[in-house]
């Protein structure tokens, strides 16, 4: 097809910072690179071409190996390019201005679309496309509201008292557990301890601040409510990127209640028996109360995970032994002269 450009090569040519493409008929790279950084203005020094599709360099050899009207994209000294669809959907994703125009195209096309899974990735799309996790009261934002007792007058409010439920659940365990107790003393000394930890709950507010994105020192979230697995807990973080924001839609908040608090030192199998043995042979004055306190109700134990990296097998993790009793007061050479060390 060249023959008709008297045997030069049309190729389209376009600018890192625009989407506007231009043809050009040129013999070589070097032509075709003076007249493209005369048109789209770009310095002449260091300029060089790749392909627009996934970004790789063009040289002399191989320009001439390219189809006729391929897609070129001109870069200056500094600038580089991925590929057209990493760097188009990396543009898309760096501001969150989404104009009504982009999310009616999504629309339309949704609607057009025959397959299943490109319907899918439109929807999830526009799910993002359309984020109100700004708003924050009933007012402004009714649908995120359906369901919602009418007492929840903001976002905040409810997503703390939706931690503040599932925390305070984990002492229905503890009572559970007083019930297999057969040694009255044992079951005493067990009743004070599981009381005494579900009154340092109450004081912590059960803890309710781990959800509600207006308390910045304890949230699990960014200011603007987004929620990033911590990944299974024998990993150190999530190694498919889960992350949700249940503030920005009701569709998300929903989806937000299958996330688990994770016990990576396991509640059930490991922190209850424990406490419980330690309370067969001590008093509760014995006990370090504050540690149980930590593993049962703090994320100093708990992982905030998607359901994906929920295992539900042995963790296999347990309390440590040294924290189990309170450190004891050293009063054995209370009054007494230390001696040197040697």
């Amino acid at each position: 097809m060249s023959a008709q450009f008297g045997g030069n090569k049309p190729v389209k040519i376009r600018s890192y910072n625009s989407s506007n493409k231009y043809g050009l008929a040129v013999k070589n790279v070097e032509e075709l690179l003076d007249k493209g950084c005369k048109l789209l203005k770009v310095p002449r020094s260091a300029a060089r071409l790749c392909l627009y599709s996934d970004g790789t360099e063009v040289t002399e050899e191989f320009f001439q190996t390219l189809p006729d009207n391929t897609e070129l994209v001109l870069l200056s000294r500094e600038q580089h390019w991925s590929g057209g669809v990493f760097e188009d959907l990396s543009r898309l994703l760096s501001t969150d201005v989404h104009s009504d125009a982009l999310i009616e195209a999504a629309k339309q096309l949704r609607s057009d679309e025959p397959t299943s899974k490109r319907r899918k990735i439109l929807s999830d799309l526009l799910q993002n496309l359309d984020d109100r996790s700004e708003l924050e009261t009933r007012d402004e934002d009714e649908d995120w509201f359906e369901g919602v007792a009418p007492r929840f007058k903001t976002k905040s409010a409810y997503m703390r008292v939706n931690c503040e439920s599932r925390i305070r659940g984990y002492t229905r365990e503890l009572q559970e557990a007083s019930r297999s107790i057969k040694e009255a003393k044992v079951k005493a000394e067990f009743l004070k301890a599981s009381e005494a930890l579900v009154e340092m709950l109450k004081k912590a507010k059960y803890n309710g601040c781990y959800f509600d994105r207006t308390d910045e020192d304890l949230c699990l979230c960014t200011e603007e409510g987004w929620f990033t697995c911590q990944g299974a807990f024998d990993q150190d973080t999530c190694s498919s990127f889960h992350s949700i924001n249940p503030y920005s839609s009701r569709e998300d908040r929903i989806i937000f209640s299958t996330w688990n608090l994770d016990h990576r030192i396991e509640k059930r199998r490991t922190i209850i028996p424990t406490l419980l043995s330690a309370l067969e042979n001590h008093r509760i004055s014995k006990v370090n109360l504050d540690y149980f306190y930590r593993l049962l109700f703090t994320t100093e134990n708990l992982k905030l995970v998607h359901i994906v990296c929920h295992k539900k097998e042995a963790h296999n993790l347990p309390c440590d032994s040294w924290r189990v009793f309170r450190p004891a007061a050293n009063t054995r050479n209370v009054g007494k002269k230390k001696k040197p060390l040697l």
